[in-house]
């Protein structure tokens, strides 16, 4: 950043491991931090279709909720390049959606708006880019799709269960002791998005 004019930090969404630094490291390099509404102060918030300008070109503002509710990407349609944050990750085919109420149903319009983006490249915070983008996208939405089914099919099995009594027939018994508590908030969503989404 040695000789910038200006430097802007844009946040993704407000999880610790993507806003907590950004308040010292304005502080340290003079930026200004701007980011969806609810992390930033009213006139430094992002709202869908805003644009950013950057050395490099314009970058326009893609809310994609999901991953958290306030979720943006940012979009560089000069280079077709697609900043993800966290709706996809480097690596794998899927990513944390069990937030909110709601979040499946959010999560799939979401990729569904990022591929009608048509991007090349997808940039996550976390990871290698994602060279071939609409690969990406028909994997990460195609393992949810399967997620989906998953727990429609345990539902229809144990119509009353609990998510606990669920969590075997989706994830299996190989599910390792750690990962039962969030695989359980993930089925959680699962299902809160079967029952709101009859076949």
């Amino acid at each position: 950043m040695a000789g910038a004019r200006s430097v802007t930090i844009a946040l993704t969404h407000g999880h610790p491991d993507h806003a907590a630094a950004a308040p010292a490291l304005a502080e340290r390099t003079g930026a200004r931090i701007v980011g969806p509404e609810g992390l930033v102060p009213e006139g430094d918030v992002l709202r869908d279709g805003d644009t950013l300008s950057t050395d490099v070109g314009e970058l326009t503002v893609v809310h994609t909720p999901g991953h958290t509710p306030e979720h943006l990407c940012f979009y560089l349609a000069d280079r077709r390049a697609l900043f993800v944050g966290d709706l996809f990750l480097g690596v794998g085919d899927t990513t944390w959606v069990a937030e909110y109420p709601g979040c499946v149903a959010d999560y799939l319009d979401s990729l569904r708006r990022v591929r009608a983006l048509g991007p090349e490249t997808l940039y996550p915070a976390h990871g290698p880019p994602l060279v071939d983008a609409l690969d990406a996208i028909d994997r990460f939405e195609g393992h949810r799709m399967r997620r989906i089914a998953q727990a429609r099919r345990a539902l229809e099995a144990r119509p009353d269960g609990s998510i606990e009594e669920l969590l075997d027939d989706v994830y299996g018994p190989e599910l390792p002791r750690g990962l039962r508590a969030p695989a359980a908030r993930s089925l959680g969503a699962l299902v809160d998005y079967v029952r709101s989404h009859p076949e």
